[in-house]
C-alpha cells in the first residue's frame, strides 16, 4: 500500500554537471530501485492543472519569471544556486507538483496508505516570490494547500529532515495555526535560517519547531531530538495527514552537509513516523524527495525509507 511516483519529466530538468542533476533521478528509476525494494508499486502521475495549484502558494509574477527563465534556455533563476536548463525545467517542476497531488489523492482516498514521490527539482527552499537553493516551486507547501482545499484535511504536520532548513516551507505557514512545521537541520549552514527561536507568528505562533544541530552531531543525539521533540509535537498537533520533506543529505556520505546519519537512521525515523501516523491520522503519509547528493547514499537511503513505508 505504498505508492511510488517517478516520472521521466524530472529528467528534463537538465542542470548539466551541477550537484542537483539528472543522475539523482536516474538512480531512482523504478526498474533500478525495484531491485532493492521488491514489489515496488510504481504508479503514473495524473495531470492536475498544476500551475493553478502553484498559484495557491506563489505569486503570479514569480511563476512568470520562472517560466521566462526556462524559455530562454540554460541560465539561472533569481539566485546563482538555482539553475534551469530550458523549457524542460519548467515542465519538470510542474510534473513534481502533479506527482505530489496524485499521491495526495491516493492517500486521501485510501488507495494507498502512504506514498513517496521521487521528483526534482526539490522545493522546500522556494519562497512565494523567490527561487533559491535548487528549488523553483514549494512542492510540499502546494501539496499541503491541495489537501486542505481539495480533500478537506485542514490540520497537517510537515516534517523536514533535510540537512538544510526548509525556509520556504516555514515562510508559507509562518502564521498558519493549522499546519505544524518541524525541521531538523545542520546549523549554521545554508540558507542561514532555522534558529530555535523561530516558532511562528501571530495565530501560527508555536506551530513551527526548529531543531538546529551542529556539524558532527552523533547519530544517537540526532535521533534523540527526533524522538523526544519532533514526534511528540507532531502527535500533539493531531494532524489529519503527515507530510515529509525527505532530504537524504544528512547522510554521512553527502558532500553538502556535515551530519552523520546512515540509511539505518532514516529507516528508524521512518518507522517511528509511520507508527505516529498510525496513531493520529490513519497512517496517512506523503513523502517528497528533497536533497541527497551522494548517489549511492541517496539510492540506499530511499530504498530503506521505502522498505519501512511498505512494511
Amino acid at each position: 500500500m505504498t505508492a511510488y511516483y517517478w516520472d521521466a519529466a524530472s529528467l528534463g530538468h537538465d542542470t548539466g554537471d551541477f550537484v542537483e542533476g539528472i543522475p539523482r533521478l536516474e538512480r531512482l528509476r523504478p526498474d533500478r530501485l525495484g531491485r532493492l525494494v521488491p514489489g515496488l508499486d510504481h504508479r503514473p502521475l495524473r495531470p492536475h492543472g498544476a500551475e493553478g495549484w502553484v498559484l495557491r502558494v506563489h505569486e503570479k509574477s514569480h511563476v512568470e519569471r520562472v517560466r521566462r527563465a526556462c524559455e530562454r534556455g540554460p541560465g539561472l533563476v533569481d539566485n546563482p544556486d538555482t539553475p534551469v536548463g530550458g523549457p524542460g525545467s519548467f515542465a519538470a517542476a510542474l510534473a513534481a507538483v502533479d506527482a505530489a497531488l496524485t499521491a495526495a489523492d491516493a492517500v486521501a482516498a485510501g488507495e494507498a496508505e502512504n506514498a513517496f514521490c521521487a521528483v526534482r527539482p526539490p522545493g522546500h527552499h522556494a519562497l512565494p516570490d523567490y527561487s533559491m537553493g535548487f528549488c523553483l516551486f514549494g512542492t510540499i507547501s502546494i501539496l499541503a494547500r491541495y489537501l486542505q482545499e481539495r480533500h478537506g484535511l485542514r490540520r497537517l504536520a510537515i516534517v523536514d529532515w533535510d540537512v538544510h532548513h526548509g525556509n520556504g516551507t516555514q515562510a508559507v505557514f509562518w502564521r498558519d495555526p493549522d499546519v505544524f512545521f518541524a525541521s531538523l537541520h545542520q546549523y549554521p549552514l545554508y540558507p542561514g535560517t532555522g534558529a530555535a527561536r523561530e516558532r511562528g507568528e501571530g495565530p501560527g505562533e508555536g506551530t513551527t519547531l526548529n531543531i538546529p544541530l551542529p556539524a558532527g552531531t552523533p547519530v544517537e543525539a540526532y535521533l534523540a531530538r527526533f524522538e523526544g521533540e519532533v514526534l511528540p509535537a507532531v502527535e500533539r498537533h493531531a494532524p489529519e495527514a503527515i507530510l515529509l520533506s525527505a532530504g537524504f543529505d544528512a547522510h554521512r556520505a553527502d558532500p553538502l552537509g556535515g551530519l552523520l546519519l546512515t540509511e539505518g537512521a532514516f529507516a528508524r525515523m521512518t518507522r517511528e513516523l509511520k507508527e505516529a501516523a498510525g496513531r493520529c491520522c490513519g497512517g496517512r503519509i506523503v513523502s517528497l524527495l528533497e536533497g541527497g547528493y551522494d548517489l549511492g547514499a541517496l539510492e540506499a537511503s530511499v530504498a530503506a525509507h521505502l522498505l519501512v513505508l511498505a512494511g
